[in-house]
This record gives C-alpha cells, sequence and structure tokens, in this order.
C-alpha cells in the first residue's frame, strides 16, 4: 500500500478543504489516488449535507458586491444556523465568492424550480421548432430538447452555474462542501443584479 505523506494531505486539503484526518482517510482509502480522494470527500460531503438539509437556517449574511469600473452591482443572502458560523472566513468567503460568480455570469435564477412555467414552456417551444427545422426525427426530438433545457439550467440558473475558478465545480457543489466543512445547514437564499443600462428602452430615431 502506497504511504501517504504529510505532502499529499496538504494537497488534499488545498483541494477540498476538508479536514486533515478526513483528507488522510480518503487517500488510504484510495491507495493515494489524488482524483480518487478528491471524488471520495466530495461524496461524504453530498451524504453530510443530505442529513443536514432539513435544519433551520435563519442567519447569515447580506453582502454587497460592485464590479470593477461601478457598471455591475450584485446582492446576495446566504443563510447558516449560527451566527457563529456567519462570521467564519470560510462562510464569508463562500458569501464573496458567489456574488462574483452572479456578477460574472448573470444568473436570472436561483435554481430550476424558479423558473415560470411560461418562460420554460416557450424556451422548449423554440428548441423543439430549431430541431425540427434541422430535420431531426420526431422520435428523438423529446429527448434532444430535453437534454438543451438541462445545459440551459446550467447557463440561468445560478446553483447549476460551473464555478467560474474551477471548471469542474459547479456552485451547489461549493455550497454541499460548505456545508460538510462546517456542520451546519447553509442557504442560498436569494440575490439581485443591477448592470448600468440594463433593461432600459431606447427610443428609435
Amino acid at each position: 500500500m502506497l504511504e501517504v505523506t504529510p505532502q499529499m494531505v496538504k494537497e488534499l486539503r488545498d483541494r477540498t478543504l476538508a479536514g486533515f484526518t478526513d483528507c488522510k482517510k480518503a487517500l488510504v482509502e484510495c491507495d493515494g489516488d489524488m482524483e480518487k480522494a478528491t471524488e471520495f470527500l466530495r461524496k461524504k460531503g453530498l451524504a453530510t449535507a443530505a442529513k443536514k438539509a432539513g435544519r433551520s437556517a435563519t442567519n447569515g449574511l447580506v453582502h454587497a458586491y460592485i464590479h470593477a469600473g461601478s457598471k455591475i452591482g450584485v446582492l446576495v443572502e446566504v443563510n447558516c444556523e449560527t451566527d457563529f458560523v456567519a462570521k467564519t472566513d470560510q462562510f464569508q468567503g463562500f458569501v464573496r465568492d458567489v456574488a462574483l460568480q452572479i456578477a460574472a455570469m448573470a444568473p436570472r435564477y436561483l435554481v430550476p424550480a424558479d423558473i415560470p412555467a411560461a418562460v420554460l414552456d416557450k424556451e422548449r417551444e423554440i428548441r423543439l421548432a430549431l430541431a425540427r427545422e434541422g430535420g431531426k426525427p420526431e422520435a428523438v426530438l423529446a429527448k434532444i430538447v430535453e437534454g438543451q433545457i438541462e445545459k440551459w439550467y446550467g447557463e440561468v440558473c445560478l446553483l447549476e452555474q460551473i464555478y467560474v475558478k474551477d471548471s469542474k465545480r459547479k456552485i451547489k457543489d461549493l455550497l454541499t462542501e460548505l456545508i460538510a466543512q462546517l456542520g451546519e445547514n447553509c442557504k442560498l437564499r436569494r440575490f439581485v443584479r443591477w448592470e448600468v443600462g440594463e433593461g432600459i428602452e431606447v427610443a428609435a430615431d
């Protein structure tokens, strides 16, 4: 069996922010394979998060972020169970990263369930028409459209978006990891994003 060195544990901790003991155990379980150990810890995080998901989260932070040039502004609220956790560097760092994500990627919704039925129906209608126009067989149209809708969720829903700082993780993965690390239920509750000139109608000459 491969010997797990302190350097290996440190590298895994830097990757996942998991505790020393958890990192060492993951490396032992995965025979020193860094990628497998990372996946092992993420799966463990999912299980931990699932156990805490029903717990009340009524503390937290509202964070304001103004993007460089003062053209984009973001307000985001993230909740946790205790004021103590809300003051930790990990929690505050997560909140700041989420605000940056919102500024950069302009999500319209938090989760797919927040998308109004009329908007979702319209998106399906457009994609169905395009698939038919492209000569796709009728038998596979529904599957093609649903695959495109899933991809679209990753564009417009914050929790489904790829994290701008790490293309291997989604925002929901960051949230799961945060819950596992802090030992409290945490929730992304709501956000709003403004951009200079956005939504302003210009009259035609």
